[in-house]
C-alpha cells in the first residue's frame, strides 16, 4: 500500500504540471503574440521533460512492481488506477527523454508554419515540415509498439484509443463504407427540393457570445470551472476544476459558433464530472478514450443539438439574441440544421458527411505510417478520396483539404479515428438512453430545453466512471453490447429518410 501511495503522489505532480501545459497551450491558440513562440516552445518543452522525468524515474518500476505485488490491498478502483499507471509509465518509458524534447521543439515550430502555408494555400512550404513530422511519428511508433504486437500506427492510436487495432477499424469502415455513401446520395435526392432561406442579416459577435454563454447553461456547464474564449480552431483544454471552451465568430452566421460551443460544451461536461472525483488528480479519473471524449461532445452536437425536438426549442429562443426574419421560422431552421450536403471542411459537415472524412483522414495516415504513400503525394491522394466519397475536387485547394486540420502539425497522427468513434459510440448511448427513458420523454427534454435527465443517464453510463473500466467493458455496462456501428445507421436513416 505504500508503494501505491507513493505512486499516487508522482502522479499529482504529473497532474499538476499537465495544469501548465494545457494553460501554454491554451494561450498559445487564444492570446500569445507571434513573438512568443519561440520562447513558448522551449518553456513548454522544458515542463514536458519535466513531466517525462516524473514518470520515467527508476523509482516509478519498482514502485509499480511493489505496488502490483499488493494490489490485493487496494480496492476496484484503486487497481483500475494502478493499471492505468502502468500504461503510462510504458508509453513513457518508450520514448527518450531526448526525444520528447525534440518532439515538443518541431511541433510548436511547424505549428506556426501549417497555420501560414493553410492561409497561404502553399502545400509546398509546409512540405518539408510535414516529411519532419511523418517521420518523427514513424520513429515515436516505432518506439511504442516495440516490445507488443501492435504495428507502428496501432501503437500511435493505442495513445488515443486504448485497444483499437488497424484490423478492428479496417472492419468497422468496411462496414460503415458499405452503407454511408449510398444513404448520403439517397439523403441528398430526397432534400433536393427543399428551399432553405438564408440568413438576411449580420449577427453582432456579443449577440453571438451571449446566446453561446446561454446554451452553455442549458448544458450545465460550470462556469466557476471553466470558460469560453475564441481561438482559430475551437478546442477543449487544462483541467477538471479549470476548463477552457474556444470557439470563432463570423457575422454571417450564429450557427457556427453555437454549434461550436454546444460540442465543446459536451467535451466539457465530460471532463468537469470525469470519474471518481476523490481521485481527481489520478490517471483513472481521466477519460477513459478520446473516441469516448469525442462521443460526448457528438452526443452534445448531433444527437441533442440536431435533434428536431431540440431545433424547435432553439428557435423559440432566437428572438431573446437576434432581430426577427423570415430564416428563423420553425420548418427553415429544421431544414437548415438538418441540411446534408457534402462539403470540404471536416469541423463544418454534416451528422452524415462526417464519418467519409475522418475515413479519408485514416487511409491516408496509415498509408503514410506503412510508406505506402509518400508525403509529396498526399494532396494527390486527398483529392482522390474526397471525390470518392464526397464527390468533390480539391485540386489546387490544398488549404480546404490537406492543409485544413492542426492535427499533424501537433505531431498527432493516429488520432483522427477517435471522431468517427466518437459519432458511432454517441448513437448507441442514445439509443440506450432512449430505450431506458422512452422516446416520449427524451423528445420532451430535447423541446423544452430541460436536459437535466439526458446529463444525468450519460453522467451514470460513462462520466463517473473515468478510466476504471476498459472501453469495451464500459460500452457494455453502459449499453449492453460492445461497439456496433449499426446503430449510427438506424440513427441516420430515422433522422433523414424515415422523418
Amino acid at each position: 500500500m505504500e508503494s501505491y501511495k507513493k505512486l499516487e503522489t508522482i502522479f499529482t505532480k504529473v497532474y499538476r504540471l499537465d495544469h501548465f501545459l494545457g494553460l501554454g497551450n491554451w494561450d498559445m491558440n487564444t492570446n500569445m503574440p507571434p513573438k512568443g513562440e519561440e520562447s513558448r516552445g522551449e518553456a513548454m518543452a522544458m515542463l514536458s521533460e519535466l513531466r517525462f522525468g516524473f514518470i520515467t524515474a527508476p523509482e516509478v518500476k519498482d514502485l509499480i512492481e511493489s505496488a502490483t505485488k499488493g494490489s490485493d490491498k487496494l480496492n476496484a478502483v484503486q487497481r483500475a488506477n494502478l493499471r492505468e499507471m502502468k500504461r503510462a509509465w510504458k508509453s513513457a518509458t518508450a520514448l527518450p527523454a531526448e526525444f520528447v524534447g525534440r518532439k515538443m521543439r518541431l511541433t510548436t515550430q511547424a505549428h506556426s508554419v501549417w497555420r501560414d502555408s493553410r492561409k497561404a494555400n502553399d502545400f509546398v512550404k509546409f512540405l518539408p515540415v510535414l516529411r519532419d513530422l511523418v517521420a518523427l511519428a514513424r520513429e515515436e511508433g516505432a518506439y511504442l509498439a516495440a516490445g507488443t504486437s501492435l504495428s507502428p500506427y496501432e501503437a500511435l492510436m493505442n495513445e488515443y484509443e486504448p485497444g483499437i487495432t488497424t484490423q478492428k477499424l479496417d472492419e468497422v469502415y468496411a462496414n460503415v463504407k458499405s452503407w454511408l455513401p449510398q444513404l448520403l446520395k439517397d439523403i441528398v435526392q430526397k432534400q433536393s427540393g427543399d428551399a432553405v432561406i438564408a440568413f438576411s442579416q449580420k449577427f453582432p459577435q456579443d449577440k453571438q457570445e451571449a446566446l453561446c454563454k446561454e446554451f452553455m447553461k442549458i448544458w450545465h456547464f460550470d462556469t466557476d470551472a471553466g470558460r469560453l474564449d475564441v481561438s482559430p480552431h475551437p478546442f477543449t483544454g487544462m483541467t477538471k476544476e479549470d476548463c477552457r471552451l474556444t470557439t470563432n465568430y463570423i457575422d454571417d452566421t450564429f450557427v457556427q459558433s453555437l454549434y461550436g460551443v454546444i460540442h465543446e460544451s459536451g467535451h466539457g461536461k465530460y471532463e468537469q464530472n470525469c470519474g471518481p472525483r476523490e481521485h481527481i488528480t489520478q490517471p483513472v479519473c481521466n477519460a477513459r478514450s478520446l473516441g469516448l471524449h469525442e462521443s460526448q461532445s457528438l452526443f452534445a452536437e448531433f444527437q441533442i443539438g440536431h435533434a428536431t425536438p431540440f431545433i424547435d426549442y432553439l428557435t423559440t429562443r432566437l428572438p431573446e439574441f437576434f432581430e426577427a426574419q423570415p430564416a428563423f421560422s420553425q420548418d427553415n431552421m429544421r431544414k437548415s440544421l438538418q441540411q446534408v450536403k457534402p462539403g470540404y471542411i471536416r469541423i463544418d459537415a454534416d451528422e452524415v458527411c462526417y464519418p467519409l472524412h475522418v475515413i479519408l483522414r485514416y487511409e491516408i495516415e496509415r498509408d503514410l505510417m506503412e510508406g505506402k504513400l509518400e508525403v509529396e503525394d498526399v494532396p494527390r491522394a486527398w483529392n482522390a478520396k474526397m471525390q470518392e466519397y464526397l464527390g468533390l475536387s480539391t485540386e489546387g485547394r490544398d488549404d480546404v483539404g490537406c492543409l485544413q486540420d492542426v492535427h499533424w502539425s501537433m505531431g498527432a497522427l493516429g488520432y483522427f479515428p477517435t471522431y468517427s468513434l466518437g459519432a458511432m459510440y454517441a448513437a448507441q448511448i442514445m439509443a440506450s438512453i432512449r430505450k431506458e427513458l422512452g422516446d416520449d420523454k427524451v423528445d420532451e427534454c430535447l423541446r423544452t430545453g430541460e436536459l437535466g435527465p439526458l446529463l444525468e443517464k450519460q453522467k451514470e453510463k460513462i462520466w463517473d466512471h473515468g478510466c476504471v473500466y476498459e472501453t469495451d467493458d464500459l460500452m457494455t455496462r453502459a449499453t449492453g453490447e460492445t461497439l456496433n456501428p449499426e446503430y449510427l445507421h438506424r440513427h441516420l436513416e430515422a433522422r433523414y429518410l424515415k422523418a
